[in-house]
C-alpha cells in the first residue's frame, strides 16, 4: 500500500474520534522552529502548511506500511526531522493556512528511503515493463510488448491489481494517481509488479502504473536557459515546438559511445558506425569537446570501454541507463543540437512539458528506420518510473 494511502488511513482512524473543521494534511517536513513551535509542511497537493504545535498535540511514529494507529509508538516532538513524512491533524485556519495540531504522526526520512530501496528492489525483480497491444474488458487482461530485445508477448491478469496512471505533467512514480482499468489503452505504456509464469507468457498484477506517452525527434532553435524553455523543430512535422522543462525532468546527454551502442542494439541491422542508406540528410553529428562527450568521466553511467557500455545494459530499462547518464544543463545547447524529448501524448503538438528531454541521440537518430523520410522512434520508450531511492 503506498504512503498516501497509509497516511489516509490514519487519518479517517482519527476522524472517528474527532469533531470538524478538524482537518488532515499530508507531506514533507521542510523546516522546523522549535522556538516558535512550528513545523511548515510541503503537502501532496504542493501547499505549504504551517503547523502549529501546543503542549497538548500528541506525538506518534508509524513504520512505512502500518495501517492501524494502535501500533504507532509515542515519541517528542523533538524526534520530528526534516525530510519525514508527516500527518497533522487539527483546526485548519484557511487563510493563513495553519493548523493547530492535536495529532502529529510520523514517518522517518531513514525508514522511507529503507522502504524505497525494497519497494525499487521489488519491482525490479518481480516487475515487467511494456507497451499495450491489446485490451479485453471481459477478462480484465492486457497484453503487452515487453521492452527490451527478443522479448515475449506477455497477458497481464488485471482483476487483483490496483491502478494508478502517470500525473499529466509527471512520469515520477510518486506523482501517479489512482485509476481503474478502463482508462487503459492500446499504446499505453506500463510497469506491472506480480508473478510470471514459468515461461514468462502469463503475469498476475498486484499493481500496474500506466501512462501515455509521445516522443519526437527535434533539433534546437532556441533555449532560454533562465525559464526553462527550448524551441525545438519536429523532425516530423518540420514544425515549431515549444518544450517547457520544470523540477521534474530528466535532463541528460549520451556519452557517445552509449548512443552508438543503443544504435547497435535497437537497430542491429544498422552499422554501429553510420545508419541506413541517406542517414546523412539526418541531424548534424555530434560537436567535439561538448559536455558528456565521449572520455567524460561519471561514475554514475553504465562503464564504458573501448567496446561501448559493459554487456548486458541494452537488457535493462532505457530508464535506467537514462538515468545513470551525465545531467544535461540547457545552457550548453547550441542551435541543432538533436533532442529526443518525452512527454504526455495528450501534448497539443505546438508546446509539451517534458518528462526527459536527451542530448547526444546524434548516432542512435542515424540508425533509426526511416520512413518516408521520417525517423521512426518506435524503439525509444520512455520507462514508467519506479519508486525513487
Amino acid at each position: 500500500m503506498k504512503l498516501w494511502t497509509i497516511f489516509l488511513s490514519l487519518a479517517l482512524a482519527g476522524a472517528q474520534t474527532a469533531t470538524p473543521p478538524l482537518k488532515s494534511v499530508i507531506g514533507e517536513v521542510t523546516s522546523l522552529d522549535a522556538a516558535a513551535k512550528q513545523i511548515k509542511v510541503k503537502a501532496d497537493d504542493g501547499a505549504v502548511y504551517t503547523i502549529d504545535l501546543a503542549d497538548s498535540t500528541s506525538y506518534y511514529h508509524v513504520p512505512p506500511g502500518e495501517k492501524d494507529l494502535k501500533k504507532a509508538t509515542k515519541i517528542a516532538a523533538s524526534d520530528v526531522a526534516v525530510g519525514d513524512r508527516l500527518l497533522a491533524r487539527g483546526a485548519l485556519t484557511e487563510e493563513t493556512k495553519s493548523i493547530a495540531a492535536k495529532t502529529i504522526v510520523v514517518m522517518t526520512k531513514a525508514d522511507l528511503a529503507k522502504k524505497q530501496e525494497r519497494d525499487r528492489a521489488a519491482w525490479q525483480t518481480r516487475g515487467v515493463a511494456g507497451t499495450v497491444t491489446a485490451v479485453n474488458a471481459d477478462t480484465k487482461e492486457i497484453t503487452i510488448n515487453p521492452h527490451g530485445r527478443d522479448a515475449k508477448t506477455v497477458v497481464i491478469e488485471t482483476s487483483l491489481a490496483g491502478f494508478r496512471r502517470y500525473a499529466p505533467d509527471s512520469v515520477r512514480f510518486a506523482d501517479a494517481k489512482p485509476s481503474t482499468f478502463a482508462e487503459l489503452q492500446v499504446g499505453d505504456t506500463v510497469r506491472v509488479l506480480g508473478d510470471k509464469n514459468e515461461d514468462g507468457t502469463r503475469f498476475k498484477a498486484e499493481e500496474l502504473i500506466f501512462g501515455s506517452f509521445l516522443s519526437i525527434a527535434a533539433t534546437v532553435v532556441s533555449v532560454n536557459a533562465a525559464t526553462g524553455e527550448v524551441v525545438v523543430t519536429d523532425l516530423k512535422t518540420k514544425k515549431p515546438v515549444t518544450i517547457q522543462t520544470n523540477q521534474n525532468t530528466m535532463l541528460r546527454k549520451l556519452d557517445e559511445r552509449v548512443a552508438r551502442f543503443l544504435a547497435l542494439r535497437m537497430h542491429p541491422d544498422a552499422a554501429a558506425g553510420g545508419g541506413p542508406p541517406g542517414a546523412g540528410a539526418g541531424p548534424p553529428q555530434a560537436q567535439s569537446g561538448a559536455p558528456g562527450a565521449s572520455g567524460a568521466a561519471d561514475s554514475g553511467r553504465p562503464s564504458v570501454g573501448a567496446g561501448g557500455p559493459r554487456p548486458g545494459a541494452a537488457n535493462g530499462d532505457l530508464q535506467q541507463l537514462l538515468e545513470r547518464s551525465p545531467q544535461l544543463s540547457l545552457a550548453d545547447l547550441k542551435k541543432g543540437d538533436a533532442l529526443i524529448i518525452s512527454s504526455s501524448k495528450g501534448a497539443d503538438g505546438s508546446s509539451m512539458t517534458a518528462f526527459s528531454l536527451v542530448a547526444g541521440v546524434e548516432p542512435f537518430l542515424a540508425a533509426a528506420p526511416r520512413t518516408a523520410g521520417q525517423v521512426d522512434l518506435g524503439s525509444w520508450n520512455i520507462g514508467a518510473g519506479m519508486p525513487e531511492q
